[in-house]
């Protein structure tokens, strides 16, 4: 592993208390993933057998607790065979999941979805419930203020401004079912088909909130928001057995916009509070506030930054 967010030091020492911990001495490695604050790779052992070993460096150290509780209750994610923190840095030892044969579909991300808001009881998560998600725009609006980091931020705070003159009515419903655990990254490459089933990886954003910000998250924020897939995916997920409300408005709007747009929030409130609490490298500055306006712009088409009849109306499949 040889991560620029991560001390090389410091993750051969964690790698060592988890082989230490696991009594096993690797044959071999190889490296997965690596990116600016986690590294994974997969140790090979002399029987043939192999694991694989995660760090990652804050704010993603939460999700240790995420997997032992959820193991716990055999839930279909990978078994948590150790885990050490130095430093703000968490190590894991997991299950070798082996590659994935192919991608997930629109109907297993429905299945997995549908057991994990059903989950309600995993403490120390944070809540993002009418009031957390309100709060959204004006905590991500002192996160830009106070790191004084971005570059030209001022399109950045108008339109916080404008969102959060809005957020109080656009949260209402946010505690109307599916409440409870959410996985915070469902992404298609998150949900890991092999050969011995389908599992739910990479839980280290995982929060307490609605559950159709999930949903939305199946699609990212890279492409248009386009509210009729993830309507589908919602009308998927009540026939897997999810909550039948997620097909009700709330905050005013369908169930499926009101999802996309709250999603975008939070995506960029997570880049502007994560940039302010020195997780990110300045010199990524510059091409996250290029990320944060493209969610902030989806997000104001979505919810509408003004409450008129217009500016809930407008189209939505020109946004960048």
């Amino acid at each position: 592993m040889n991560t620029p967010g991560l001390d090389e030091r410091l993750v051969a020492q964690l790698r060592c208390d988890l082989l230490t911990g696991a009594r096993r001495v690797p044959t071999g490695r190889q490296a997965i993933q690596e990116w600016e604050l986690s590294a994974v790779e997969r140790l090979f052992f002399a029987d043939g057998s192999s694991v694989v070993c995660k760090v990652a460096a804050a704010p993603f150290t939460g999700e240790a607790a995420v997997l032992r509780a959820l193991n716990e209750r055999g839930a279909a994610v990978p078994v948590l065979h150790g885990y050490a923190k130095r430093s703000e840095t968490l190590g894991m030892l997991m299950d070798d999941l082996g590659g994935p044969v192919r991608a997930g579909t629109a109907a297993e991300a429905a299945a997995a979805a549908r057991w994990v808001h059903g989950i309600d009881d995993i403490t120390g998560l944070t809540m993002f419930d009418q009031a957390g998600l309100a709060r959204l725009p004006g905590q991500a609006l002192n996160a830009l203020r106070r790191q004084e980091r971005f570059p030209d931020s001022r399109p950045i705070e108008e339109s916080l401004n404008r969102l959060a003159a809005v957020a109080r009515r656009r949260a209402d419903g946010a505690e109307r079912p599916p409440f409870g655990l959410c996985h915070g990254e469902f992404h298609h490459t998150s949900l890991h088909v092999s050969r011995t089933g389908c599992r739910l990886v990479d839980w280290a954003k995982a929060f307490t909130g609605p559950g159709l910000l999930d949903l939305a998250t199946w699609f990212g924020t890279r492409t248009p928001p386009e509210p009729r897939l993830l309507a589908r995916l919602i009308r998927a997920y009540v026939a897997a057995g999810g909550h039948p409300d997620a097909e009700t408005d709330r905050g005013g709007l369908p169930a499926a916009r009101w999802a996309l747009g709250w999603h975008r929030v939070w995506a960029a409130w997570w880049f502007l509070t994560t940039a302010a609490a020195g997780h990110h490298r300045p010199d990524t500055d510059r091409r996250h506030a290029q990320v944060v306006l493209r969610q902030l712009h989806g997000a104001a088409q979505l919810l509408g930054t003004s409450l008129s009849t217009r500016a809930t109306r407008l189209p939505l499949g020109n946004s960048s």
